[in-house]
């Protein structure tokens, strides 16, 4: 099972973060990652840019969707990033997500990622089949 851990931050944590040692959180998220890393359960995993000048949004609620420079959204709609691991099971994507090393006011926001038995129903799917080898292909990169 897959699963997506999303960072969130308040303004309680965007304040604690502005007090902590910037290598010291470097260093805590390394060794975060290389304990997934050596478990074989990372699969991906970034954090996202705050230079809100290279950041957009699209909004498709017109007939033709619209580019905008925001508004973004509450501080706790948005997410610094994320990692996507693979477990057996939800209570293990728990165990690895309690070991974030996050400050105060910060909160993980786990979401299981979809794979093909969710789409069973539409197993002749054209689309659905291409996407099958697209995954391969893009492993294969």
């Amino acid at each position: 099972m897959k699963f997506m851990l999303i960072m969130r931050s308040t303004e309680a944590a965007k304040k604690a973060y502005e007090k902590a040692d910037f290598e010291q959180i470097i260093n805590q998220m390394g060794a975060y990652n290389e304990s997934m890393m050596k478990a074989g359960v990372l699969l991906a995993g970034d954090g996202l840019a705050d230079d809100m000048s290279q950041n957009f949004v699209v909004d498709f609620s017109a007939e033709t969707p619209i580019v905008t420079d925001g508004p973004y959204g509450e501080t706790h709609e948005l997410f610094s990033g994320f990692w996507i691991i693979e477990v057996s099971s939800k209570e293990e994507a728990a165990e690895w997500a309690s070991r974030a090393p996050l400050g105060e006011g910060s909160k993980l926001e786990v979401r299981r990622v979809t794979d093909m038995s969710d789409f069973q129903d539409f197993a002749d799917n054209e689309f659905l089949k291409k996407e099958e080898g697209w995954r391969e292909e893009q492993s294969s990169k």
